[in-house]
């Protein structure tokens, strides 16, 4: 029973994991490996299914194992999703006008930072920074801003594209 429980366990991490990966694949369209990933996790999903429907035992561990695989799964589907798609996040901040103490701050730190002014609702002159960095180092570059200007207003967006430019 172990045994049956350990490879049903096993079975839908490997699954789930290349679920969450292809699904994370075809969000950020790279799409090439996307029909192999189905078949696996489809083949697997189906061979796992078999085996837990076609046992002769009646145990309750059997499905809280089956559901382990699946919880597990998700989490090292998404670890690896994070890990191996790269992706590229704009960062966007509204601060002061000429705040050259962040801007100076940010480009000292590698950051790639375009100025545009701006007005605000209020018709207060301001500047729009954005900065477009490898998603991994987003919260390193948030707390960079919040340490000079803790009071800039900051949005992240995730970046489909990026042609030329510089990117950290």
């Amino acid at each position: 029973m172990f045994f049956t429980c350990l490879s049903i366990f096993l079975a839908r991490i490997v699954d789930v994991s290349i679920c969450t990966f292809k699904t994370m694949m075809m969000v950020k369209k790279k799409s090439i490996v996307v029909p192999i990933l189905a078949f696996l996790e489809a083949f697997i999903w189906f061979m796992v299914v078999r085996k837990a429907l076609n046992t002769d035992l009646n145990s309750i561990l059997i499905p809280i194992f089956y559901s382990l695989g699946y919880a597990t799964g998700t989490l090292i589907g998404g670890f690896l999703s994070r890990r191996f798609i790269k992706t590229v996040n704009s960062v966007e901040v509204v601060t002061t006008k000429n705040n050259y103490k962040l801007i100076d701050a940010l480009r000292n730190k590698g950051y790639g930072v375009m100025v545009i002014e701006l007005k605000d609702n209020l018709n207060k002159n301001k500047d729009l920074l954005i900065i477009d960095v490898k998603s991994r180092l987003t919260k390193e570059v948030i707390w960079d801003i919040k340490e000079v200007d803790p009071e800039a207003f900051i949005v992240v967006k995730d970046t489909e594209l990026v042609y030329n430019g510089y990117i950290k």
